[in-house]
């Protein structure tokens, strides 16, 4: 079993078998549209347990401390905190919106070229909507004009 670095959020994902592709095996088959839901699911899940220990531990937390220093240290810890849920929550709609494109047959095909994005880069970032060299030319494209 792996371990899967979840480059947006910094968390690990829960560990997972990566999916052993059979010869002849048809691409985003029964089975590995189960796996990749599976992942979702399970990321998502991660995703909304960490909101819950958020807000649990900010009511926990909060306090009115005396000392200006203090509070501004508390006050910036939440922010930070709050940030983070804030990235999190857009992943969680990338993440409804990579299973809504389960359930349409859209998943695991490149949206602007139309060719396989591939087992591997999907078991890297599930919510992929482009295959590698789309994904590459974009970046540089990006870069060129300074987005």
């Amino acid at each position: 079993m792996s371990a899967q670095k979840n480059a947006d959020t910094g968390n690990l994902l829960k560990s997972y078998t990566p999916y052993q592709e059979k010869d002849g095996e048809e691409y985003m088959n029964e089975q590995q549209i189960a796996h990749f839901t599976k992942i979702l699911q399970n990321w998502k899940q991660e995703l909304m347990e960490e909101v819950d220990r958020t807000v649990n531990h900010m009511q926990d937390e909060a306090a009115n401390f005396p000392d200006p220093a203090d509070r501004a240290s508390q006050e910036e810890e939440f922010s930070l905190e709050l940030r983070t849920r804030d990235r999190e929550r857009k992943l969680i709609k990338k993440i409804n919106d990579t299973l809504s494109r389960i359930e349409e047959d859209d998943y695991g095909f490149c949206d602007s070229c139309g060719v396989e994005i591939g087992i591997r880069r999907l078991e890297a970032r599930p919510t992929a909507t482009l295959c590698i060299d789309c994904k590459t030319l974009a970046e540089i494209k990006e870069r060129q004009l300074g987005n």
